[in-house]
């Protein structure tokens, strides 16, 4: 793996998506392991595909666009660009010959054994099944298939992001002739269940299906091949520069134009004969640099959607179940009565998100309550915030929502919601130019009849307000009727409104604000403590770890003495087990759910400081967006977020720790006394809830 070298003649980092293919196929292992049920394993398969088509739509076309000279980018230049378009195919090429590898020799015969027999090929197909899938074709695939003749030279079909197509090639007149037919992924499913052998359940591709009978639609010709393709496009929407009224517009153009982005990958069956590809690639000018050798099915997202005749197998491993806050239950499951005598932490997905739910209808409820704010990054579809949100509006709050309308992928999503909002009477403030708000913050005010503020309350989370994600997200959330923090929160919202153009904060810390220079301070105390011989210890949880000026500060607490532990599920471009790195750690975790909070911890001689919020230590986070950390004050809370980052690290079940060249290294003793830290931390809230 690449070590990315730097301005710095002693500190190296890693390139930052080197580290993110590491992480992926860190995913990938899941599908590996034994002990997990076979269905959750084929969907780590869905997951790390689904991973790789969105990272060839972003970080790779951005790559392409570079090399291209089309754009430019933060640290890269075109020659930058081609070396690490040329990694990303070699690694990316491994670990799709391991994903086969894995599917193949690990995924099919486990089915078997249970009775499952998933075709690979037409040429499995047993005979008494053959008559069944002749009439199977004819009468439910065969309406859907328009085959579009191929020609170079000519106007050539407009290949559509991330839909699969087969390639025909078939002889007349001593010369090939060349047909598309695009996949009815709408009309048929992509996985056919066939009737039952004996104890036997079949499935079997849609695709080997057509390919069994396709040639029937062709007469007057010779049969020669045909083979599946698919094409990834660029599917990054730059507007960070657009000024607010003109980002609606623009946003809403280019979110439907996002299809018809520039091609950053053409995936093929890698059986295709060279001359076949040769043909495909001129008539639909793909580059050489462009291809990616796929399997015999490609699009393995799909998998998620393998349909299960057994519905035992079918049965996720017991999981952790969404326990209600017991300490609530004394307080009417009122967090408003809670809050008001102890800060509240809740652990996302092992704690009810209807806890926050309720809370936003507390406040609908509540006489005195008079403004309702929040940030809005990604939300659910039909949204219980929203409509919360709608109701606080009717009853008479006022409501304001920042609605950060560049998140990725969900831009659609958040218009819809915005204009759902305004047309309640909600006050909706759009993106700022230049700079994404990520924080995930809500406040509520209360006032007294003579106008006055009284008790209010905040709270700051790690991840969205989303019903759906927080059942899968490992998150954190905190309450609080601090006042530091309802103030620092109006702080923030009148910067968000344009009230004011500065703010200084008590408590919180804000990213663009004063989130850096406190982090520094805080290393550095730590590195000051370890020269004094007082030891010195920095846990840092994240999702990811870019930034090269952090990552140093990081290398210069090591090289004084510090205790680094890292626990990183994602990019991680700080290199462990160098001379500058002797005392840091890296740990990933890769589990049932998604590892998303992030944790600071810092020892301070005894009297440990500890932080959470939204912002990774990426340069984006940390530079561009609007990122709030709140410190946890209240010792019980301090001391559970310890012990978690605690039971993380002791960890040897589903925990690696990366090495110094980006590779996954599994602890040995995982079979003895086997902690695996998501189960082990519900366990030890489950005792703490009674």
């Amino acid at each position: 793996m690449k070590k990315e070298k730097k301005a710095s003649a002693s500190f190296r980092y890693f390139d930052r998506d080197m580290s993110w293919l590491s992480f992926n196929y860190r995913v990938l292992l899941e599908a590996a392991d034994e002990q997990l049920p076979i269905y959750e394993r084929i969907n780590f398969i869905a997951i790390f595909t689904s991973n790789l088509e969105e990272f060839y739509k972003v970080r790779v076309a951005e790559h392409r666009a570079v090399a291209k000279g089309l754009k430019e980018a933060e640290g890269a230049d075109r020659n930058a660009s081609i070396a690490i378009l040329s990694e990303i195919t070699a690694e990316t090429t491994r670990q799709l010959t391991e994903r086969t590898r894995i599917f193949e020799q690990m995924i099919v015969p486990t089915l078997r054994r249970n009775h499952i027999v998933f075709y690979q090929s037409a040429d499995e197909v047993e005979e008494p099944h053959r008559l069944y899938l002749q009439r199977y074709f004819t009468d439910e695939i065969f309406p859907y298939l328009q085959p579009m003749p191929i020609r170079k030279g000519e106007v050539s079909t407009f290949l559509r992001d991330n839909r699969l197509y087969m390639a025909v090639r078939l002889r007349r007149n001593e010369a090939f002739e060349y047909f598309l037919l695009k996949l009815p992924y709408s009309k048929v499913p992509r996985f056919v269940e066939l009737p039952r052998l004996g104890d036997d359940d079949y499935i079997i591709y849609m695709e080997d299906i057509i390919s069994m009978y396709v040639r029937q639609m062709f007469p007057g010709y010779e049969w020669d091949s045909c083979y599946c393709f698919k094409i990834s496009r660029d599917a990054d929407i730059l507007v960070d520069n657009i000024a607010t009224n003109e980002l609606l517009q623009q946003l809403k153009t280019k979110v439907k134009h996002r299809k018809n982005g520039a091609i950053s990958r053409f995936l093929y069956d890698g059986q295709m004969p060279a001359d076949f590809l040769a043909f495909l690639m001129d008539a639909f000018s793909i580059t050489g640099d462009e291809l990616v050798v796929g399997d015999r099915h490609l699009n393995l997202e799909d998998l998620r959607h393998l349909p299960c005749p057994n519905p035992v197998l079918r049965q996720e491993e017991e999981r952790p179940t969404t326990m209600v806050h017991k300490p609530l239950a004394t307080m009417r499951n009122s967090v408003y009565r809670y809050v008001a005598h102890k800060d509240l932490m809740l652990f996302y997905p092992y704690h009810s998100f209807n806890h926050f739910i309720n809370f936003l209808y507390e406040a609908v409820n509540d006489p005195f309550c008079t403004d309702i704010m929040i940030t809005q990054y990604r939300v659910a579809e039909n949204s219980a915030v929203i409509n919360a949100l709608i109701s606080a509006a009717k009853n008479g709050k006022h409501v304001t929502v920042f609605v950060e309308l560049k998140a990725r992928f969900d831009e659609e999503n958040n218009l819809e919601t915005a204009e759902l909002m305004r047309a309640a009477g909600i006050n909706i403030i759009f993106s700022i130019k230049g700079l994404k708000v990520h924080a995930k913050v809500a406040l509520v005010l209360r006032k007294n009849r003579k106008g006055g503020l009284i008790r209010s309350y905040a709270y700051v989370s790690t991840g969205n307000f989303n019903e759906k994600t927080a059942r899968q997200y490992a998150d954190i959330g905190l309450f609080t009727s601090s006042r530091a923090v309802v103030y620092d929160l109006q702080n923030l919202f009148a910067c968000l409104q344009k009230e004011q153009e500065s703010a200084r904060f008590k408590r919180l810390l804000v990213a663009k604000f004063n989130l850096i220079t406190r982090l520094k301070l805080l290393i550095r105390n730590e590195k000051r403590l370890a020269r004094e011989g007082k030891g010195g210890h920095i846990i840092l949880k994240m999702n990811a770890l870019q930034d090269p000026v952090m990552i140093d500060e990081l290398y210069k607490a090591s090289m004084a003495g510090v205790q680094v532990d890292l626990i990183v599920r994602g990019i991680c471009c700080l290199i462990p087990g160098e001379e500058f790195s002797r005392n840091i750690r890296v740990t990933r975790i890769v589990d049932s759910f998604l590892e998303h909070s992030r944790v600071w911890f810092f020892a301070n001689d005894g009297n440990p400081r500890l932080y959470l919020g939204s912002p990774d230590w990426m340069r984006r986070n940390l530079y561009r967006r609007i990122e709030v950390v709140a410190p946890v004050l209240d010792p019980s809370l301090k001391r559970q977020l310890t012990d978690m980052l605690h039971i993380q690290l002791t960890d040897n079940r589903k925990a690696c720790r990366v090495d110094n060249h980006l590779r996954n290294v599994f602890k040995s003793d995982a079979d003895e006394n086997s902690i695996r830290s998501q189960y082990a931390f519900y366990d030890y809230l489950l005792e703490k809830n009674r």
